[in-house]
C-alpha cells in the first residue's frame, strides 16, 4: 500500500459550510459545516472512493501538484488542502478467520459484506494504535 495526498479545494458558498472537492478526480466531493469538519470528512470520500476504483479495477491518477492548480474564478475557495490516503492494494487475499456466533451475527445486523466491515475496523484499529 502506499501513501498519497490529493489536492483538493475547499469552498464556500450561498449557504453555510463547506464543500470539498478533489480536480484529479471528477466526480469526487464531500462537505463539511466546518473548514475541519470538510477536511476530515474529505479523508473519508477519498478513501472509499479510491477503494472503489481498485474494486473496478481503475487505474488510480498520480495527484497533482498542489501549486500547479489553475485558480477558477467561478469557485469562491477557502482553502485549498493535501487529502491524505492510503492507496489499496489490488491484490486480495482470502482468509479463514474465526469468530464467536453472537459477534457474527452483531456483523451482520450492521453490513451485508463481513469482509469489508472486518478490513474497515482493523484499518481504523491500525490507524488509532499508530497515532
Amino acid at each position: 500500500m502506499a501513501i498519497v495526498y490529493f489536492p483538493a479545494i475547499v469552498e464556500t458558498g450561498d449557504e453555510p459550510g463547506y464543500s470539498v472537492f478533489f480536480p484529479d478526480l471528477p466526480g469526487l466531493a464531500s462537505a463539511g459545516d466546518s473548514e475541519q469538519a470538510a477536511a476530515r470528512n474529505a479523508e473519508e470520500a477519498l478513501r472509499g472512493h479510491l477503494e472503489l476504483m481498485v474494486e473496478e479495477g481503475l487505474a488510480i491518477p498520480e495527484p497533482s501538484a498542489l501549486d500547479r492548480i489553475e485558480h477558477d474564478p467561478e469557485v469562491r475557495e477557502a482553502a485549498r488542502i493535501l487529502v491524505r490516503a492510503v492507496v489499496p492494494s489490488e491484490r486480495v487475499l482470502r482468509v479463514n478467520v474465526t469468530l464467536p456466533e453472537d459477534l457474527v451475527q452483531r456483523i451482520d445486523e450492521r453490513t451485508n459484506n463481513r469482509s469489508r466491515f472486518l478490513a474497515e475496523a482493523a484499518e481504523k484499529l491500525l490507524e488509532r494504535k499508530r497515532a
